[in-house]
């Protein structure tokens, strides 16, 4: 009896689950579909034996992996290239028909701006799901997409085997709520819809997938047993049937002219779309005259990507405010009215420098074009002249510190203008943000806000002071309670066991970057060493030079820094370099990082390389050994092909270390 209630309740959640994630139909309102899902949830836990791993429970998550495993594609997961104009779009058209001796059409389907995914299933169930990775390697994210409420579970009239290819994506409404509460919380935003569902994805906290709504729409047929299937519009058609959301619109095309309308077609549309785009995927629609076309190793030659130029909308410049940085300069930063491009809500964008301003002559109230560069960074594009106040006049950079008052300076052949007072308080701040930032000291729960507010109590007045922070100092101010007291002072005593070069990068010195930090402790071995160390020799470290060097030597000249370091030495940092290869294999070869790697960030590929003794350097040159290119490779890739250097990928990266 149990059994049966336990399953005619998963079989009426999958129907609700199906009329509203997938067909848009809910035919019952969510209170009631609650109530259904936590009974079945409390029959489960009750009776464990008759528990499923596809059973409608697992859409709320709950599984908690260690890392994800890496999963080798049996049909590579391919890319697409991309074409920009209609010319480019004739020019792949004539291709096509050059090396066709029959006719033939196109399926145009819009482009998702997602991550894509593989799912796989046998007998009908949802055996395994991931990601593309570079096309030949991914992970398994099973447990993940599980939550992701479109995916069906259990297909009905299935082959025995299949494996499709989808795009998950985060519509627009969940990302805009999801950095609703972000903000409220005082988390980090999301750039853009896309980050914020690749990020979602990587969560080996399944539970923290389930609660960001992601969606998926199912694009092509990867492999498949027990269906024969002509071509691509019957496969999208007969992928429906069974249960999956499919391209949205897939239009058949006789000619390209035709195909160019409805480009221009969804181009007016996309901005109304609940989702984003970032383009157009134009694919022959017969399997046997793809089987003419062929592929590439990376590409097929019988689809391309029409790709959008980047969304462009109109704003006001209400302000432009000052920031002052960590070493001075001066940034000035545009306040918009705030507009929506590409996904994303944005207010603000930085002028860069004095220069910035004068050649685009943005003025205070002048109507600007804005876009997002890479679709992830605001930028104003130009003034729109002709909207132009008569009141406005042109803008002019202050002369003295908004932060301090001090007089600024600009140095010869720099665009930055720089207030150079050691007391600013501006800049204190911005020291001791950087300081306890992850590349630098991470001291976890140091962040913005809890500096300025350390600041203001005047328990703090740079970096040292935070080794002397007591927890009956913090337990009494505003945000902070006993478990958040405890835990920061855990935090900064935990990092004074941090390595040379950690300290070093974390003092901001101009001009050294983390990079250049952990050359300049390699090197010199200790701190004594490098205050000691003359400009000459500074400046023969490698990828290292005279300006690198002089701002070294400018730092630990003066005496308010020596005074610094000597007292973070009395409070325990650690002064002397200790080596963190753990093996010679790559000593003396020089690695370059491209494109995004299937299972692995830059960071972390960089630590793997650097513990066995390589190099990791950001430019292809004669004398780099490898490049590790991952999927969406660029110039790195090619110039790496051009120059003849070896091209890996992640798995013989980490084949050669074993």
């Amino acid at each position: 009896m149990i059994k049966q209630e336990i399953e005619r309740l998963r079989e009426e959640l999958n129907k609700h689950n199906y009329n509203y994630y997938v067909l848009d139909n809910p035919t019952i309102p969510d209170s009631e579909y609650d109530i259904l899902l936590h009974k079945l949830i409390k029959l489960e836990e009750e009776n464990p034996e008759f528990k499923d791993a596809n059973s409608p429970t697992v859409r709320v998550g709950g599984a908690v992996l260690d890392k994800f495993e890496q999963v080798e594609h049996t049909v590579q997961m391919q890319s697409l290239s991309d074409v920009f104009s209609k010319e480019e779009l004739i020019e792949f058209d004539e291709r096509v028909k050059n090396s066709l001796e029959s006719d033939y059409e196109y399926v145009v389907e819009m482009k998702i701006d997602g991550l894509s995914v593989s799912l796989e299933y046998e007998n009908g169930v949802f055996s395994r799901g991931s990601t593309r990775g570079d096309g030949s390697v991914g992970e398994n994210i099973t447990e993940n997409l599980k939550t992701v409420k479109s995916i069906p579970l259990i297909l009905n009239n299935a082959p025995d085997f299949l494996e499709v290819r989808g795009e998950v994506y985060m519509p627009r409404a969940s990302f805009d709520k999801l950095n609703d509460e972000r903000e409220i919380n005082g988390e980090s935003l999301f750039a853009n819809p896309r980050n914020a569902a690749a990020g979602s994805l990587r969560q080996l906290d399944s539970s923290v997938c389930a609660k960001r709504n992601l969606d998926i729409f199912i694009f092509n047929i990867q492999q498949i047993a027990g269906a024969e299937l002509e071509n691509h519009r019957e496969s999208l058609d007969y992928l429906e049937k069974l249960g999956f959301k499919v391209s949205p619109r897939r239009n058949i095309f006789k000619n390209i002219e035709s195909v160019y309308e409805e480009i221009l077609k969804i181009g007016e549309e996309r901005e109304n779309l609940p989702f984003d785009i970032d383009g157009v995927v134009i694919k022959v629609n017969a399997f046997s005259q793809r089987d003419v076309l062929g592929s590439t190793t990376k590409v097929p030659r019988w689809a391309v990507a029409y790709k959008f130029p980047a969304e462009i909308k109109e704003t006001v410049v209400e302000n432009i405010i000052l920031q002052v940085g960590r070493t001075g300069v001066i940034t000035p930063n545009a306040v918009f009215t705030p507009v929506k491009v590409a996904g994303s809500t944005i207010s603000r964008a930085t002028l860069h420098n004095e220069d910035f301003i004068k050649e685009k002559d943005i003025r205070i109230g002048d109507t600007v074009k804005v876009r997002k560069a890479g679709d992830i960074i605001p930028e104003v594009v130009e003034v729109v002249y002709e909207k132009r106040g008569e009141d406005t006049v042109p803008y002019l950079m202050p002369c003295t510190c908004p932060a301090c008052g001090e007089k600024l300076v600009r140095e010869e052949g720099e665009a930055a203008i720089r207030c150079i007072s050691s007391e600013c308080p501006a800049q204190t701040a911005r020291r001791i943000i950087h300081f306890a930032s992850r590349d630098a000291m991470d001291i976890e729960g140091l962040g913005t806000e809890i500096v300025e507010q350390l600041i203001e109590n005047g328990l703090i007045r740079d970096v040292a002071d935070l080794f002397v922070l007591k927890y009956e100092e913090l337990v009494n101010l505003e945000r902070f309670a006993e478990k958040s007291a405890s835990n920061l002072i855990d935090s900064i005593k935990r990092v004074k066991e941090n390595n040379l070069d950690r300290l070093i990068f974390g003092l901001g010195i101009r001009h050294i970057g983390n990079k250049a930090a952990k050359n300049l402790s390699k090197h010199f071995k200790n701190m004594e060493n490098i205050i000691n160390a003359d400009i000459e020799e500074i400046a023969e470290i490698e990828d290292f030079g005279m300006i690198m060097a002089k701002s070294v030597r400018d730092y630990f000249d003066e005496e308010s820094n020596k005074e610094l370091i000597g007292r973070l030495c009395e409070y325990g940092l650690k002064m002397e370099y200790e080596s963190d290869a753990v093996s010679e294999i790559f000593a003396g070869k020089t690695f370059v990082l491209t494109g995004t790697l299937p299972t692995l960030k830059r960071s972390e590929a960089q630590k793997i390389i650097e513990e066995n003794g390589g190099k990791v350097s950001g430019s292809v040159s004669k004398k780099t050994d490898f490049v590790v290119a991952g999927e969406e490779a660029g110039s790195k890739l090619k110039k790496a092909q051009d120059l003849g250097v070896s091209v890996i990928s992640e798995d013989d990266l980490l084949k050669m270390i074993k």
